[in-house]
């Protein structure tokens, strides 16, 4: 039971992380930011959490977007790549201090 309580919350609740890392690499639809975290990290958000999530992460700069015909192409801004450098080292120190 642990260990769910532990997947929950270093994946769903802190899905801005994964969001920016595959923004790193190329700039993204909404939609098919879900489809990328399912294939590189292994599970797959809600609909709407994935929503709730770029649109927080684009009104506080970390993301920005642009309308590409009808959609709109979400890409990393300095801000977020900082970030997420940030939370990659918070990461490491985490496994450095439980091993």
């Amino acid at each position: 039971m642990p260990l769910k309580r532990l997947e929950k919350l270093n994946t769903t609740e802190c899905l801005w992380v994964y969001i920016l890392r595959i923004l790193q690499d190329k700039d993204s639809h909404a939609y098919t930011l879900r489809k990328e975290i399912q294939k590189r990290y292994g599970f797959r958000p809600g609909t709407m959490t994935a929503y709730k999530v770029l649109y927080l992460l684009t009104r506080e700069g970390f993301v920005k977007k642009k309308p590409v015909g009808r959609t709109k192409v979400y890409s990393i801004t300095e801000k977020g790549m900082k970030s997420l450098r940030q939370a990659i080292g918070f990461y490491q120190e985490r496994i450095r201090l439980l091993k």
